[in-house]
Formats: structure tokens, C-alpha cells, sequence
């Protein structure tokens, strides 16, 4: 008797892989799809002197000689200086932050590393610099950047200027949008995954 169609040996091993992509396509992944985000929480880096606890402000008298002081330090990696070395901690990117204080406090590190005094940095340019936060891609990782988005309370932050190419990206906000008023959550969106980095108040008022 000639087999019936449905009872062919090829029509089964097909069939026997039908349940298995129509699940596949009811959740709307593939298979081979793992997890596609990540949360982890920012930790402030130990050992900044001078100590610092009104977080990331616009530059003022105060926060200018303060930046002087940090910068005299000297030393290859002081932590009130690179006070963002380590931020967000995770496999697919490293960040890094920019200021009025950091501005301040490199320069003047940077001149007194060469031996040479301590500068008076221009006051007039420090104001003018906003808070920007760049993302790099980790050496070997295979997520490239895509956006870079802080909010708090579930709302972005505008940012005053953005740019996102070849992997990696940066994005510029006024102060306020750092303010140590409530959590900021700093989302890292990838091609494959988004890395969501919560930053506390307690963390926030450690930056400068």
C-alpha cells in the first residue's frame, strides 16, 4: 500500500519541528535569543580627597578652588579626579564623565604632574561647560551603542546635545538633570541588549 502523505517519514520529521517555531514565533524570538537587558547599580569610587557630597553643580568659587585642591594631588589615578573610573561597571561598555569640576581638577592634575605649579584654570570656561557622559565599547564585546538615555522618574532628561556612531556614543545634559534630589537611571541601549545603571542619590552626591 503506497503511504499517505501525511504519513511520509519526511511530512513527520517536519512535523515534529512545528511546535517548537510556533512557539518561537507566538513569543516573538527566536531560539537562539538569550536575555536583552541587564540592570546593575552605579557605586561611587572610595578615597576621593578632598571629600565632595553636594554632587555634580555648575562651577562656583567654592567648587573651583576645590577642583584646584583635588588636582594638586598628583599621583596616576586620583580618585577625586577620575571620580567616574568605574562607573556603571559591566561587560559591553566603559563610561566616562565630563564637568566644570573634572575640567578644573584635569587640568590643573595634568600641569602639576609635569612639575611645573599649579595653574588657575579660566573660571569663565569652566561655567560654560555642561555634564557629559560618554560610552565606549569593552574590549571583545559584541553589543555596539545604539542610544545613550538618562531619566529619572521614568522621564528622559533632554539632552542639549547627542552623538551615537560606530559603537559608541555621548550625550551632553544640563546639571539639573544630575541632581541628587532622587535616582537617575542611566540606560545603555545596544543592538543586542540594553545595560540599565541606577545611580542613587547617596551615589549622585559623590560625583563632581
Amino acid at each position: 500500500m503506497t503511504p499517505s502523505p501525511s504519513s511520509s517519514p519526511v511530512r513527520r520529521r517536519h512535523a515534529a519541528r512545528w511546535p517548537l517555531a510556533v512557539v518561537c514565533l507566538l513569543v516573538g524570538v527566536g531560539p537562539w535569543v538569550s536575555d536583552a537587558s541587564a540592570q546593575i547599580q552605579a557605586t561611587a569610587r572610595a578615597g576621593a580627597t578632598p571629600p565632595w557630597t553636594k554632587g555634580i553643580l555648575p562651577i562656583s568659587p567654592e567648587s573651583y578652588y576645590h577642583a584646584i585642591e583635588c588636582g594638586t594631588q598628583g599621583g596616576d589615578d586620583p580618585p577625586c579626579v577620575f571620580w567616574d573610573t568605574g562607573l556603571c561597571q559591566n561587560d559591553d561598555f566603559t563610561l566616562a564623565a565630563h564637568s566644570a569640576y573634572k575640567q578644573v581638577a584635569y587640568e590643573v592634575w595634568g600641569t602639576v604632574r609635569n612639575g611645573q605649579p599649579p595653574p588657575q584654570p579660566d573660571f569663565q570656561a569652566a561655567r560654560r561647560t555642561r555634564v557629559t557622559i560618554s560610552a565606549t565599547p569593552v574590549a571583545g564585546a559584541n553589543n555596539p551603542l545604539t542610544d545613550l538615555v538618562l531619566s529619572r522618574d521614568g522621564e528622559p532628561a533632554r539632552a542639549v546635545d547627542r552623538s551615537v556612531s560606530g559603537g559608541s556614543g555621548r550625550a551632553t545634559y544640563d546639571y539639573e538633570a544630575w541632581a541628587p534630589t532622587s535616582a537617575v537611571t542611566l540606560d545603555l541601549v545596544g543592538e543586542t541588549r540594553t545595560i540599565s545603571c541606577v545611580i542613587a542619590p547617596a551615589v549622585l552626591q559623590q560625583f563632581r
